[in-house]
């Protein structure tokens, strides 16, 4: 049996078990546990578990995650050359059941994801999980919801892992309440629960019509759409566009993001860094494979659409940098610009474009997260100045956070030598043979320029523009333990600069793959003793 065989589906079931293993450790002491130092307290070995459960939670949390990361090197190592690994559960074969499929871009995704997560949770167990019973069930839950969406083969089974990761997306959100947080959860649940719906109408339709959803049969499904069915199998795939327009806050769909992802706890900010990408990754997935080139009667849906979304996106998310009041907020419109660099480089179509966004996806997602991260210890170093833009005390330890926002804001801001200015030389290099070239580079360009102004304003009224009336006891310095989970998102971003070479050489081999969707589709839809043909019935 190949060595790889099961590799596809350990991502998924390792952070469900991992979360159902910490939902029995939660902590706090059971009602009617004997006291401390009672002969009876032997007989609750469960419930001391559960009275320790933190600790336990954060090391088998810690342990689960470091795992993932493993499991996506190995996954990336096995598609290397290429390969698509193809799982089928429960043995049913595609097109009649489910089937998990890992090729380059799952891989990639897959592999950044999990990084992150590990960066965030050891900033997470510094303090902020303790501020509820379930915060390690549900970032575990969290994971499963993405990794199950990376890899699934399958639409409607796409449909419920983005409900599973907005679950445990809203728990994460409203994690240690309070009222901005949950005012900001309220809209993030109903904007996303009428997405949900439109999702459902999508997936509804296109079985309706093609008797299918597993989404390599519906590729050659889809290309063969005879007229009377056209306008129903657009209007399906203008939804789906729109519900991972949604997702991925691109313009108009973006303004339930700045005030979620500014008013929850640090942490959960820097993991929802790849919760657009997901967005982003529906797009380019479902937009290659179902609707790509090969699609006949439905070639190109979402490329009239993505391109200047993405680029108004840009416009309107760098606005919202320059009139931010505060370091989260600010940063959270910086997701938003982001994704609008992001799907410019996916909405331009071409091999060397969609190389661009896939090595500029892991720079901005470390990078955003960092400052996630760095913005939380500004604050709090603040005192009650916290993190606004305003003159405030000189915070203790100011030279090591001004160097670290001073390193962030280059990168984010696409400065050489970082990986964000590689990114968008790449981006701009592949808009040179396409109609959007004035636009693109103007865009790009001016929207970087505003971004730096930005935070260069930041930086001088939060490290400069300092007075000493305060009280020494309010403030906070960051220690070496708070400041390791930014240095190390830091260091996964120059460890992209020094390896530019093969990590654009991977991510240009990921783009043909995706070009080329006969690949997938053959590997699903390979002929077996246990099923039919299907492979024939491709176009």
């Amino acid at each position: 049996m190949n060595s790889f065989a099961h590799l596809p589906v350990l991502p998924v079931v390792l952070p469900l078990i991992a979360g159902i293993v910490l939902l029995a450790l939660r902590p706090g002491r059971p009602p009617g546990a004997p006291p401390e130092g009672d002969q009876r307290l032997a007989a609750y070995p469960l419930r001391i578990l559960r009275a320790h459960g933190l600790s336990l939670q954060r090391g088998i949390s810690l342990i689960a995650t470091l795992a993932l990361v493993l499991l996506a090197i190995a996954l990336a190592h096995a598609t290397r050359d290429g390969n698509f690994l193809v799982y089928a559960l429960g043995n049913w074969v595609a097109p009649y059941g489910i089937v998990l499929v890992v090729d380059r871009l799952a891989a990639w995704m897959l592999l950044m994801t999990s990084l992150l997560a590990v960066f965030a949770l050891l900033y997470a167990i510094r303090g902020v999980d303790a501020g509820g019973r379930h915060f390690h069930v549900l970032f575990q839950l969290q994971l499963f919801g993405l990794n199950g969406a990376f890899l699934t083969g399958d639409l409607f089974n796409l449909f419920v892992f983005f409900e599973i990761l907005l679950l445990a997306s809203y728990g994460l959100l409203l994690h240690a309440g309070g009222r901005n947080r949950v005012r900001a959860g309220l809209h993030y649940v109903v904007i996303n629960l009428v997405g949900s719906t439109l999702f459902l109408f999508a997936v509804g339709t296109l079985y309706g019509v093609t008797g299918t959803l597993n989404m390599a049969d519906l590729a050659v499904k889809l290309a063969r759409t005879p007229t009377e069915n056209l306008a129903l199998v657009q209007s399906a795939g203008l939804l789906l566009f729109g519900v991972f327009a949604l997702k991925a806050a691109l313009l108009p769909l973006y303004l339930w993001l700045p005030a979620a992802y500014s008013h929850t706890s640090a942490p959960v900010a820097a993991l929802f860094a790849i919760m657009t990408k997901v967005g982003a990754y529906g797009i380019l997935r479902v937009g290659s494979l179902m609707f790509g080139a090969n699609a006949g009667p439905v070639a190109g849906l979402f490329d009239p659409w993505l391109a200047p979304l993405a680029l108004a996106t840009l416009v309107l998310g760098t606005f919202g940098v320059l009139a931010s009041t505060t370091l989260k907020q600010q940063t959270a419109y910086l997701v938003v610009a982001s994704i609008g660099t992001l799907l410019l480089a996916f909405g331009l179509g071409s091999v060397d474009a969609l190389a661009a966004g896939l090595y500029y996806l892991p720079h901005t997602t470390f990078a955003i997260a960092a400052l996630f991260l760095l913005a939380d210890l500004i604050g709090r170093a603040r005192g009650r100045f916290a993190d606004r833009f305003e003159p405030g005390p000189a915070m203790p330890g100011a030279p090591m956070l001004g160097g670290l926002f001073f390193v962030v804001a280059v990168s984010i801001t696409g400065l050489p030598p970082f990986s964000g200015f590689l990114g968008k030389f790449m981006l701009l290099q592949a808009a040179l043979d396409t109609p959007l070239l004035s636009w693109a580079w103007s865009v790009v360009l001016a929207t970087g320029f505003a971004s730096m102004i930005a935070l260069a304003r930041s930086g001088s009224l939060l490290f400069y523009r300092t007075h000493s009336t305060h009280d020494p006891a309010s403030l906070t310095p960051p220690t070496c333990a708070a400041l390791a989970p930014v240095v190390g998102l830091l260091l996964l971003g120059i460890g992209l600069a020094l390896w530019a070479g093969p990590l654009s050489q991977h991510t240009a081999a990921t783009a043909a793959q995706l070009m080329a969707p006969q690949q997938y589709i053959e590997a699903v839809l390979r002929r077996s003793s246990d099923s039919q043909p299907l492979a024939e019935a491709a176009p």
